[in-house]
This record gives structure tokens, sequence and C-alpha cells, in this order.
């Protein structure tokens, strides 16, 4: 029994924090107040601060480290680990509640927070009503940016900048909307083209935060309409929107806010292609009547983005967001991956 006490306590350990993890999301209140718009801005700030002036991610350089050291672990331990040695299982243990703990301490907590509607005062439901003239607001501020950006409507909307200069205006758009909630308000940006495209490409990911660095990352192959929502989107969870529904729906605010057509633009048809969506599946004739009013180019821009991820289509991918809704689950969002309708709520309560 005592050789096995190291072993149990880490065991415990593990279980414990898990526990306390999953009865947070019974105290929302209690976790906005104290760690959401707490302690978490002062950590978010310090560290977009410390490594936002890097021109490389030093976070993808962490996972790329951790990724050899774990595989010349797990090579160096498969005896011990096929035959239940109990020090290479204690040590499993204890890093896994080593790395658990600072992922929520640096950033997981935000999972737990207040709805979003609850802290914008906002409902959640709507009626298909609304959902109609929401989708005609979008529609025509949509038709309206495409003719400012682009004067052939069967053509897209052309996005020639480099990401660089996008991460560069991007904080702007925060600025606008700082006024909504104080938690909105940006400072210090760190944002970073991921160094592990290629596999984040074959996984299917158009970007990531790095939980335990604070630094934003984008897929960067990626230039397209989605290039300026993608970018506030991920600057979104930097500011302690871990859901992504919750990040999706501030992206948009940010971007329809921005002073740059082209943000505006990106916002716009990101949102409507979201409500466009919900409306087919509740009124399919009502889409139908809608449908030719959206100027064609629009739906060209929809169609480079899938054009994109067709190429990288795959096992790999299929495994990699099947993993990712399981791990979104896990966090407090029951829905997973599909966040349509929460994210078309906040917009028709925010539009209407």
């Amino acid at each position: 029994m005592h050789k096995n006490r190291s072993l149990l306590l880490a065991l415990f350990l593990l279980l414990a924090q898990l526990a306390f993890y999953y009865s947070l999301r019974f105290f929302p209140a209690v976790v906005e107040s104290l760690y959401s718009t707490g302690i978490y801005p002062y950590i978010s700030k310090a560290m977009r601060f410390g490594l936002g002036w890097l021109p490389f991610s030093f976070g993808d350089l962490v996972y790329s480290i951790a990724i050899i050291m774990i595989i010349r672990w797990l090579w160096i331990s498969k005896k011990d680990l096929i035959s239940l040695s109990r020090k290479r299982y204690t040590q499993l243990f204890l890093s896994l509640n080593i790395i658990i703990a600072l992922f929520h301490c640096m950033w997981g907590f935000n999972y737990y927070r207040e709805p979003l509607h609850k802290v914008l005062e906002l409902d959640n439901e709507y009626t298909t009503e609304e959902l109609k003239t929401v989708v005609q607001q979008l529609v025509y501020t949509s038709n309206k940016l495409h003719e400012q950006l682009q004067k052939i409507d069967s053509l897209p909307v052309t996005f020639t900048r480099s990401q660089s200069e996008i991460f560069d205006l991007a904080p702007q758009g925060f600025e606008k909307i700082n006024h909504v909630y104080p938690a909105l308000d940006y400072g210090n940006a760190s944002i970073k083209k991921s160094l592990l495209t290629m596999p984040l490409s074959y996984m299917g990911y158009s970007g990531y935060l790095n939980p335990i660095t604070g630094e934003a990352h984008t897929n960067a192959w990626i230039n397209n309409y989605k290039t300026p929502v993608l970018t506030l989107h991920e600057m979104s969870h930097q500011l302690g929107f871990a859901k992504e529904n919750e990040a999706n729906f501030i992206a948009i605010i940010a971007g329809m806010n921005h002073d740059d057509l082209h943000f505006q633009y990106s916002a716009s048809i990101f949102a409507l292609r979201y409500c466009i969506n919900d409306l087919y599946r509740r009124d399919p004739a009502a889409y139908e009547e809608i449908r030719p009013i959206i100027k064609d180019g629009i739906f060209k821009n929809y169609k480079e983005l899938r054009d994109f991820w067709v190429q990288y289509e795959g096992v790999i991918e299929d495994v990699s967001q099947a993993t990712y809704n399981t791990y979104l689950k896990a966090n407090n969002q029951p829905g997973g991956m599909e966040t349509y309708s929460y994210v078309v709520a906040l917009l028709v309560n925010y539009y209407k």
C-alpha cells in the first residue's frame, strides 16, 4: 500500500480537479466575477504584453518541443506503461495534473463564465419573423459593401492585404465596441501566423489560441473573406470569450464596427451566412425568396473558402474535428461545434 501511495495521490488529485471543474458550470456568476472580469484581464494583458512583440509564435515552439518530448517519453516508457509501472503512471498523472491546472488558471476557467446573452442583457430566443428582419438588414448591408468593394455583382470581393497588415488593423475594431462591455477593451496585440500551418490545414482549423502563452494564431494559408473576421475571432478568445459561438459574435460586431470596408464586409457576410443557413432550416420558402436578392459575388466569396478546405479533406480532418467536438462538449459546450442557433440568437437580439 505504501508503494502505491504516490500513484493514488496523483490519481486522486486528477479526479478532484476534474470534479471541481465540472462543478463550476453551476456557478457561472462566481466565475464571471472572480475570474473572467476579475483576475483574467490582468493575466491576458500581461501575456500579450510579454510575447506580443515577438515576430514568431513562442507558443508554437513550446508545442513542438512538448510533442517531441512526449513522443520521446512514451517511447522510453512503453515497456513500463504496458507492465503498469507505478513510477511511470505516477509521472503521467502528475503531469496531467499540472497541465490541466495551468490550462484553467491561464485561460480555461472562461469556459464556465456567464453566457454572453446574460452579460449583454440580451434574449437568447427569437422568432422566425425576427430572423427574417435581421436577414434583410444583413443582405442590404452585405450587398452595399460588395458594391463598394467590387463593381461587378457576379465577382467576389478580393482580399489582397497580407495577414500581417490585417493583424495591424484588427485591434481598431475593438476600440469601436469597448463601450458595449468593458471586457472588450483589447489593449496590446499578440497575433501570429501559425508555424504549424500545414498540420493545422489538414486538421481543418482556421486558427486557435494558445491558452498558456495568450498568443492568437491564424492559418497562414488562408487569404480570403474569412481572414479579417477569423483574426477578430481569435482576438475575442484572448479577451476571455472561450466559447466558439460567443467568439464568433464578438468578432462579427467588432468587424462590422471597424472603419475598414474589408473588415466590415468580412464580418457582414460571415453573419449573413449564419443567418441564411438558419432561415433555410426554419423556413425554406423564405430563404428561396430572399436568395436571389443576394449578390452572386457574395456566394463566390463563400465558394472560395469552401474550395480552400476541399483540398485538405480526409481522415486527419475527420478525426481532428471529432476530437475537438468532444473537447468542446467536455468544456461546458454541450452543442459541440454545432453552435449556429446561439450565434444567430445573439445576432438577432443585438440587431433587431
